[in-house]
């Protein structure tokens, strides 16, 4: 059976977190040029490439984790190494134990046990639970929203979908906390192997005004999957930007220095309904 497949029947319960409203009340304003950086699926250099160019400029950033081709050690992260990770400062996220997309009620049925494989080889090697999540495959579903919530879940990336089709050059949304569910957060870019620092630019760049611009990555370099790989002389010149220009570049979690995710809207699925390129209701 293939273990990015195979079905998954533990369930686990966790209380939603929310903030007090001491907390809220110490919300800070969100800096302009405001970035999350991202980073799916435990590629090996995620700890060999990345994270050293994070370190070097002083960036957060969150890693989402799944189990599911870490038989490849040549190729991704075991465990152990992930836990160094954490060990170095980063986040590490949630991205399911088999990266099945949870736009489906077949795999969305299993998304809790899912959570639970995944938080418990993280405690094994010392990461606590995640408050972050990566929809694997950028696949998601009000089912899922629910699920997340009950096990504890703050923030959730997706990707640019439905508002820039995949594979597009093109930016896709800011965050907008006003208008956002922060389970469907969207992605402002996705590195693709053909980006230049232009595409990389008018990704980042709109990062202003109380929008935060969210930035998917996979490997550097990704040699499994050459459709996400990003060349790691390329991702240097953009940190470097990053870096010269000042901004604010953090992880997911960090996004609670600014945010309350207990401030959702009443309908979270508005603005992402799949309905062709129709993506708000009303427009």
């Amino acid at each position: 059976m293939d273990r990015c497949r195979m079905p998954l029947m533990l369930l686990a319960a966790f209380a939603y977190l929310t903030l007090t409203p001491a907390a809220r009340a110490q919300l800070e304003p969100i800096p302009d040029k405001t970035i999350v950086l991202t980073f799916d699926d435990a590629v090996k250099s995620h700890l060999t490439v990345v994270a050293p160019i994070l370190k070097e400029h002083g960036f957060g950033a969150t890693f989402f984790i799944t189990e599911c081709r870490m038989s490849d050690t040549e190729n991704f992260l075991s465990w152990e190494d992930v836990g160094e990770l954490h060990k170095m400062g980063f986040e590490i996220g949630n991205h399911t134990w088999n990266h099945a997309g949870m736009n489906t009620p077949k795999h969305t049925a299993h998304l809790a046990g899912q959570l639970a494989l995944v938080e418990s080889e993280l405690k094994r090697v010392g990461v606590p639970k995640p408050v972050s999540f990566g929809w694997p495959g950028n696949g998601f579903s009000p089912e899922g929203l629910e699920i997340l919530k009950a096990n504890g879940y703050l923030w959730a990336r997706r990707g640019m979908q439905p508002e820039v089709f995949y594979g597009k050059l093109e930016p896709g949304p800011l965050y907008d906390p006003a208008r956002h569910d922060p389970l469907l957060i969207p992605s402002a870019g996705d590195a693709y192997p053909q980006w230049t620092l232009d595409n990389f630019k008018a990704s980042v760049d709109r990062a202003g005004g109380g929008k935060i611009a969210v930035v998917q990555f996979h490997g550097v370099p990704d040699i499994a999957h050459p459709w996400v790989h990003t060349p790691p002389e390329r991702f240097a010149e953009y940190m470097a930007y990053l870096k010269d220009g000042g901004f604010n570049v953090i992880a997911m979690r960090d996004l609670g220095r600014y945010v309350d995710p207990a401030a959702q809207p009443d309908d979270a699925m508005r603005l992402v309904r799949y309905s062709g390129r129709t993506v708000e209701y009303p427009p």
